[in-house]
């Protein structure tokens, strides 16, 4: 069987994502190539680059627009065989997916914020998996956005946030996380919860313009990651489950 290709160099991915990608890359540059289910991975941020590692990849979003660029994307890497897209949403997996389950690997990043049920959701990528299998959860978490809002000097919209509340009255809140209800949502779903760590500890706070070094950022993103309580006010959350 064919071995996994070593995964993308640390330079060639996104600084904010440098804690998602070193929690990912023991699974995905350990072996033999995965079946990896992309939920919400609309365009193939995540999807190409590991079909790039030789994963089969099958991601399914509704928007028919993003499956277009993700499928123009796949060719253009050379990979449009290993991977599939389709439309549909998360909620409903067992019907979208029919009879096609047991991945190894399910991604479910930026995708509990706008969905009707999270706990829904979550319940239906744990049903695809195999048993032993993983999901990589990635979530907005609801401390740095406050934190993101005061220092932007808004602090109405830091307040509004800091109780869960839309920041514009009016407007539906984009739904935020705390670590313990991103614990709660994997329990839930049957899921046992591994470490949780924080996405874009710092690189969303620093303008482009400021002239630091992005490899400096990306060694400061990992030391702080997995550390409070620099984890605790990161943009994001981000956590590997397994199903037992």
């Amino acid at each position: 069987m064919p071995t996994v290709p070593a995964s993308p160099t640390a330079e060639q991915l996104p600084v904010r994502t440098a804690a998602v990608w070193a929690a990912l890359d023991p699974l995905v540059s350990a072996g033999d190539p995965l079946r990896v289910l992309d939920v919400g991975g609309g365009s193939g941020v995540f999807a190409v680059p590991l079909a790039r590692l030789g994963h089969d990849v099958t991601v399914v979003d509704p928007s028919a627009d993003a499956l277009a660029t993700l499928h123009r994307r796949a060719q253009t890497a050379g990979v449009g065989g290993r991977v599939r897209g389709v439309q549909g949403d998360g909620d409903l997996l067992h019907e979208v997916l029919a009879d096609d389950g047991d991945y190894d690997l399910a991604l479910c990043h930026s995708v509990l914020e706008v969905v009707d049920d999270p706990a829904a959701t979550l319940r239906e990528i744990a049903g695809a998996l195999r048993i032993g299998g993983q999901v990589s959860l990635a979530v907005a978490n609801r401390a740095g956005a406050v934190l993101a809002r005061a220092v932007a000097g808004h602090p109405a919209e830091a307040l509004a946030l800091l109780g869960d509340q839309g920041p514009i009255p009016g407007r539906p809140a984009r739904r935020r996380f705390s670590p313990e209800d991103l614990v709660a949502l994997i329990d839930g779903a049957g899921l046992t919860s591994g470490v949780w760590r924080g996405v874009s500890v710092v690189a969303d706070l620093l303008e482009a313009a400021s002239g630091a070094d992005p490899a400096d950022v990306r060694h400061l993103e990992l030391a702080l990651a997995g550390i409070s309580p620099y984890r605790e006010v990161a943009a994001g959350l981000h956590l590997l489950a397994s199903r037992p």
